[in-house]
């Protein structure tokens, strides 16, 4: 029996990286899983695996841009499943370059996916994790501590679900809910393959060295072990971890270094 045996964890953006590893590690922790995103082929394969393993599993093709698709999904959750206990806010892509190479509709793209759509996910799950008493897990990023040259879009929907998970923790509390932010570091996922269109690119190359990187299996260990002691945030990578650190106590350090250092963002992968 595992932590969260008799539970129903619902996870958008559960195709592909974070998302699909924190499925696959509820589930080894007893929960049934309910599994939003847009590409379904994948969702399926993702519920087929975890019914063998004795799991309940959805596959919900879900657009968190889209209103309507998220209340629909949680109502079939909640039908089939019975309830939700833990809610997780996974579901973004990044948008990078600088100021002067993108548009309005490039901060607009890029908030209404990470930070409406995480509101979207939110106001449909909140009566179930009220009644449930739950845990609502909202992932942002260590981009949501830190702004470098070329992430200014990216960071600034990062450091809007920061603020909101700071905030909801407060206002949850006494209806028994409780608010985990997650902030990964670099994690292998097919988060660099998408360029600020949302569109992928299998070729694109990790920016990070992969001394700096960790599996996303073994980050969603990391998260589903600090949702269940219910803390309130979780710095994922140990450069994550060390970056935080540094901003918050040594500002000037982390200043200098990006100025010596020349830090930047992510490449686009659509541009060569």
């Amino acid at each position: 029996m595992g932590t969260f045996a008799g539970r129903v964890a619902f996870i958008t953006g559960a195709s592909s990286g974070i998302g699909a590893a924190l499925a696959r590690e509820f589930a080894r922790q007893g929960a049934d899983l309910a599994l939003a995103a847009r590409r379904l082929d994948r969702l399926e394969a993702l519920a087929a695996e975890l019914a063998s393993t004795g799991r309940r599993a959805l596959a919900l093709p879900c657009d968190v841009t889209k209103d309507g698709d998220l209340e629909r999904a949680v109502a079939r959750t909640t039908a089939e499943l019975g309830r939700v206990d833990v809610l997780v806010a996974n579901a973004g892509f990044g948008v990078v370059g600088r100021l002067d190479g993108l548009t309005l509709e490039d901060y607009r793209r890029q908030l209404e996916t990470n930070v409406f759509g995480v509101l979207r996910t939110i106001y449909a799950g909140l009566a179930e994790l009220r009644r449930a008493r739950g845990r609502l897990v909202i992932v942002g990023s260590v981009s949501g501590h830190v702004a470098t040259p070329g992430s200014s879009a990216y960071a600034m929907s990062k450091f809007a679900v920061r603020a909101l998970a700071e905030a909801l923790a407060f206002e949850l509390a006494p209806a028994g809910v409780s608010v985990t932010l997650v902030s990964p570091g670099f994690v292998d996922t097919e988060i660099h393959e998408v360029d600020r269109r949302g569109v992928r690119h299998p070729e694109a190359r990790h920016p990070a060295p992969a001394w700096v990187r960790i599996s996303a299996d073994r980050a969603a260990r990391q998260i589903v072990r600090a949702v269940a002691r219910r803390r309130r945030e979780v710095v994922v990578t140990w450069l994550g971890k060390v970056t935080v650190l540094v901003r918050r106590h040594l500002p000037w350090l982390y200043v200098w270094s990006v100025r010596i250092f020349g830090v930047r963002a992510r490449p686009d992968p659509s541009r060569p």
